[in-house]
């Protein structure tokens, strides 16, 4: 058995790579040594899901394991990431789980803790509960007759999230007509209540999931189906979500695209303005545009970068106390609101600048300009993956590119994490020549180190 945990939790094709065992021993080991951190007391999780077919499977599978612990459920239902963390503290749940494979395909999905406080598991917890299951046959104790545990269903939990984020603004969103792709995800019901009860005009396509449809060909990583409703409805704003309601992608009345670096600049700017940006920076990925940190630096503002995956943006922010982060998938994260990266949340906050400031959203994304990005994939051996530092030739090649781009590009290698893959990225100002570069620079990974 390979790694479990990934940089979001356990993820993989069902009953190929996720399957209902492997679920009932996460709920069994999960509960086992977060009932341990919490002191072996009587514990209570909520579970929440997206819209795939296999939802139902897992969710019992690993509702299961807990229950065969001691371990009372609370089943959410179809529902926001997000929102699972914000109604974990909200029920007094002692720790979550969500069932999703965000923007992946049906066929996949996933399986991701959080705390008590809504915070994803440290890496340290993730090894933990991965060692246990891949070195022992089960845990050593179980309950018992009437200590086995329950589940109840809770019908509130949509409303009592769309309740949280309506709190979060301080204006209506009469006047405005919004597009929405929810990309048949978990955002389907939530999203058009949302906004509605704000006083939008709400057009929404993608809201029809059947199990096998979500994010298929729709949704933040399709953005382009609702690029093309708002120039058909002339909506002011668009907004497209992934499956599990954890990212956001928005277009602007002009039918650009809008990515998560944007949203970070004009939501951090307007922080700024109202003196609310908690020591003056943003935390974002390395993944993110030299436009963005251009931008930011012009406003005043500090950007301290982490390596790509939201839990580590999180952990940044937590740490110095900062209030805004995210990375350019759309992954934004309000933290005097959610501890999480929010869909939903994002989209009420970027509207209400909107509203706020009497600006066009294609005024507001002025703030920066992004600079040409190519990413290419090399494939080379896993065991050699995390061995390009040490080749000298590859190490030559990046330091004549970046000689090349004079300080007005850079060069961005990053080994994936789950499959035997270099990825290349590089950043500048002339898209040809990065195409040719990055191109040239991933061949000569592959014949390196393939």
């Amino acid at each position: 058995m390979g790694k479990l945990f990934g940089t979001d939790g356990v993820r993989g094709i069902v009953n190929k790579d996720l399957t209902p065992e492997l679920a009932y021993k996460l709920g069994r080991v999960g509960a086992y040594v977060l009932m341990n951190k919490n002191n072996n007391k009587k514990s209570k999780i909520a579970i929440g899901k997206d819209t795939r077919i296999s939802g139902d499977l897992l969710e019992s599978s690993i509702a299961a394991g807990f229950l065969s612990m001691g371990v009372d459920v609370v089943s959410l239902g179809v529902i926001p990431t997000p929102a699972v963390a914000h109604l974990i503290r909200h029920l007094g749940a002692d720790f979550g789980i969500v069932i999703s494979a965000s923007h992946n395909p049906a066929e996949y999905n996933g399986i991701k803790f959080f705390n008590s406080e809504g915070y994803k598991l440290s890496d340290e917890t993730e090894d933990e509960i991965e060692e246990y299951i891949m070195n022992h046959d089960d845990v050593d104790n179980r309950a018992e007759g009437r200590d086995v545990g329950l589940i109840v269903n809770n019908e509130n939990s949509t409303d009592r999230y769309v309740n949280f984020l309506k709190t979060t603004v301080g204006c209506n969103f009469k006047g405005l007509r919004i597009a929405v792709d929810t990309g048949n995800g978990a955002a389907y019901r939530v999203a058009p209540k949302l906004l509605r009860d704000l006083g939008a005009d709400v057009l929404i396509i993608n809201d029809q999931p059947n199990g096998v449809n979500i994010n298929e060909n729709c949704g933040s990583t399709n953005p382009q189906k609702v690029v093309e409703l708002v120039k058909e409805t002339n909506a002011d704003i668009g907004l497209s979500f992934d499956g599990d309601a954890d990212r956001l992608i928005t277009v602007d009345e002009k039918g650009n695209v809008i990515d998560g670096d944007y949203i970070m600049a004009i939501c951090a700017t307007h922080l700024k303005k109202h003196g609310k940006l908690k020591n003056n920076t943003v935390v974002a990925t390395v993944m993110s545009n030299m436009g963005f940190e251009i931008a930011m630096k012009e406003h005043g503002c500090n950007v301290i970068k982490t390596k790509v995956g939201d839990k580590y943006v999180l952990e940044e922010m937590v740490k110095g106390k900062y209030c805004l982060g995210g990375e350019q998938s759309g992954h934004i994260i309000f933290l005097d609101y959610n501890t999480t990266g929010d869909g939903l949340l994002t989209a009420v906050q970027l509207i209400a600048v909107m509203k706020e400031e009497g600006k066009k959203l294609s005024q507001l994304a002025s703030i920066m300009t992004s600079y040409p990005q190519v990413l290419v994939n090399a494939r080379v051996k896993n065991e050699n993956k995390v061995k390009y530092e040490e080749d000298p030739v590859i190490m030559e090649e990046i330091r004549a590119i970046e000689k090349k781009m004079t300080g007005q590009g850079r060069v961005l290698i990053r080994p994936s994490g789950t499959e035997a893959l270099v990825r290349v990225m590089l950043e500048g100002k002339n898209q040809n020549e990065l195409n040719i570069l990055a191109t040239d620079l991933a061949k000569l990974i592959e014949r390196r180190l393939g």
